[in-house]
């Protein structure tokens, strides 16, 4: 919650660091849907996608992270944005020489299980992006 706080705060008072171009926007915008089918992937069981990622979740806040680094460029969204791309790139790299320590094998998943995957991750972003994003976050990223 104080993260949320902070963060809302800091927006009233930009520093701004560097001025991304309007296409970064774009790609942000598309870069989140990976993000969101891999979160998804973590969540569904019996996908190929958790099978291929091993941490689907962690991925998933790397390229959501790093979407939003590529689209904004004041210093609150470099410390915020920034600081959850460093924390997710070291746990998933800590939780993947863990999986290979211990020997860990994720199980295959089925076509199905991962099509639904794929359209839990899609039809999520789009709630979120087109619905979501503008109330909770105040910003519009299609607007």
């Amino acid at each position: 919650m104080l993260l949320v706080i902070g963060y809302g705060a800091a927006r009233q008072s930009p520093v701004v660091l560097f001025a991304p171009p309007a296409w970064t926007r774009h790609l942000a915008a598309l870069l989140t849907i990976p993000a969101f089918v891999l979160l998804a992937a973590a969540y569904v069981p019996g996908n190929a996608i958790k099978r291929a990622v091993g941490h689907p979740m962690m991925a998933g806040v790397k390229v959501w992270a790093l979407a939003h680094l590529l689209a904004n460029g004041t210093l609150a969204d470099v410390l915020l944005f920034g600081g959850f791309l460093l924390w997710a790139v070291l746990s998933f790299t800590a939780a993947r020489r863990r999986d290979r320590a211990a020997g860990t094998v994720y199980p295959a998943g089925s076509a199905t299980r991962t099509a639904i995957t794929v359209v839990v991750g899609v039809v999520a972003w789009a709630v979120f992006a087109f619905a979501l994003h503008r109330p909770l976050i105040g910003v519009a990223p299609f607007g």
